[in-house]
């Protein structure tokens, strides 16, 4: 009797002291939860608020080339290896110009964490004239480097259909230059879903103008593939001329004065835009570079390799542009961050979106491995072709996580007005990386394709590992700059 109820003293004193670890424990993590968990929880919200429709608008880019690919692939894979090469040098001139029309972004942001609003109207003028200018001899640079195609040593039938084409793809870089103009500049105020809604009318422009142009429907002539360049010019010059209207029509920015007129040049912020932008051009373009240049070599393999480096580069590209939004969204939070000279939050909002981008690349990952066989059956029905991108999907899967880190990377380090390192960096990972190893796996060990892409991924490895370890370094430095 007497041990039943020495046990069952201790069974009380036990439970008595195991509850009370257990609010203990539940007071310690509740105290965890708001010096660090709480916070974190704000900037993934945050930073998912402003990709979002970053993401959707950079999808809607994509989808106009994608589907691009899809309706002439119809027509035969010859058109499609035709629009990759094509695409290719196209793109090389578009990311120069896209990188150069991101610099207005972080400088708003800053402009904004600081509280220094007036500046912002100015940055938006002198912007846009840098980027009209840039337009301007973008068209041209793209007109005459058309000619390069025939150099390059790709089968004559893919030449002929290539140069004209790009030609025409070139003339739509003038609309795209000025949307940007007032997309980056409105983004910088976190104000990003009338460039998302735009976007994705512009689509539906694309797609129809694609059926009118491509196989000659409501009395218009058949023009093939150089129909869907006429429908991609059109389509973009609706986007600036939609986007320049709302502006003029929204009362969310009648405190900004958004005339272009009469000109006047600012040089000392002429000056901060160029060394922000051009170097940021030339990230894009040498990562844009290196994968064009890859698709060169394909070529001299054969066209049913580079008509399938084509699908698997158009559906990559899908996932790609996703994590773009996050590094878009991560440059105007971090640069609200350094404008009120706050550090910690600067770190926090960098690698909290340098997480969520590895979080949704891996997911893409397993979509590509699971569907490798069926996705590429939206392009082409060629067998060869499609066992081809099917092998090029799995190596794509693998490269995911890397190619959203570095892209992500880039973002954060241009919040901070990094830029300069950040381009040695990708000239290095995938023209002396990169590039070489893919030439060597693919020709002198002769893999082919995948040789290529292997070679590829390493240099999207690289990049990606030096950009976080240099975000890392030169985030601690901000702190010292900031005080």
């Amino acid at each position: 009797m007497i041990s039943a109820i020495v046990a069952i003293k201790i069974f009380f004193n036990v439970s008595r002291k195991i509850v009370k670890l257990t609010f203990q424990f539940r007071n310690i993590l509740n105290q965890r939860y708001k010096i660090f968990l709480k916070p974190i929880k704000k900037h993934i919200k945050e930073t998912l608020q402003f990709a979002y429709p970053v993401a959707i608008g950079q999808i809607g880019y994509v989808m106009m080339g994608v589907v691009d690919s899809a309706m002439v692939g119809q027509i035969g894979y010859s058109f499609l290896a035709a629009a990759s090469l094509a695409n290719g040098l196209f793109f090389l001139t578009l990311v120069v110009g896209i990188g150069i029309s991101y610099a207005v972004t972080p400088l708003v942001a800053i402009s904004i964490g600081s509280n220094s609003k007036d500046e912002c109207t100015n940055l938006f003028r002198q912007s846009f004239y840098i980027n009209f200018i840039t337009g301007v001899l973008l068209v041209i640079a793209t007109y005459f480097f058309a000619d390069m195609i025939s150099i390059l040593n790709q089968p004559e039938e893919i030449t002929r259909l290539a140069i004209p084409y790009t030609r025409i793809l070139g003339f739509s870089l003038l609309p795209i230059m000025v949307f940007q103009s007032y997309k980056q500049f409105i983004e910088g105020m976190a104000i990003m879903r009338p460039a998302m809604i735009i976007t994705i009318a512009a689509n539906f422009v694309n797609l129809f103008a694609n059926w009118i142009y491509i196989y000659g429907n409501l009395g218009f002539p058949r023009l093939e593939l150089n129909g869907a360049g006429l429908a991609t010019f059109t389509s973009r010059t609706f986007m600036m001329i939609v986007f320049i209207f709302f502006l003029k029509k929204s009362k969310s920015f009648s405190q900004y004065n958004l005339s272009v007129l009469p000109i006047k040049f600012d040089k000392t912020l002429i000056n901060r835009l160029l060394k922000l932008g051009i170097p940021g051009g030339l990230q894009y373009f040498f990562e844009a570079g290196a994968f064009t240049f890859a698709a060169f070599m394909i070529g001299w393999l054969s066209s049913k390799d580079l008509a399938a480096h084509q699908i698997a580069i158009s559906i990559a590209s899908i996932t790609y542009m996703v994590v773009l939004g996050i590094s878009s969204s991560s440059a105007i939070r971090v640069g609200n961050a350094v404008g009120a000279r706050n550090i910690s939050e600067t770190r926090k909002a960098g690698f909290t979106a340098l997480s969520l981008a590895s979080v949704f690349m891996l997911s893409c990952a397993v979509i590509l491995i699971l569907f490798n066989k069926t996705l590429p059956l939206l392009f082409v029905n060629d067998f060869e072709v499609i066992h081809i991108s099917s092998s090029l999907l799995i190596i794509a899967a693998f490269f995911q996580l890397f190619d959203g880190v570095q892209a992500v990377a880039l973002g954060v380090l241009r919040g901070i007005t990094d830029v300069k390192y950040p381009t040695a960096i990708t000239f290095i990972s995938y023209w002396i990386i990169g590039l070489p190893l893919g030439y060597y796996l693919g020709f002198i060990y002769e893999f082919g394709v995948i040789g290529v892409w292997i070679g590829l991924s390493v240099g999207l490895a690289t990049s990606a590992s030096l950009l976080t370890i240099r975000f890392h370094n030169k985030s601690k430095e901000v702190i010292n700059f900031s005080r």
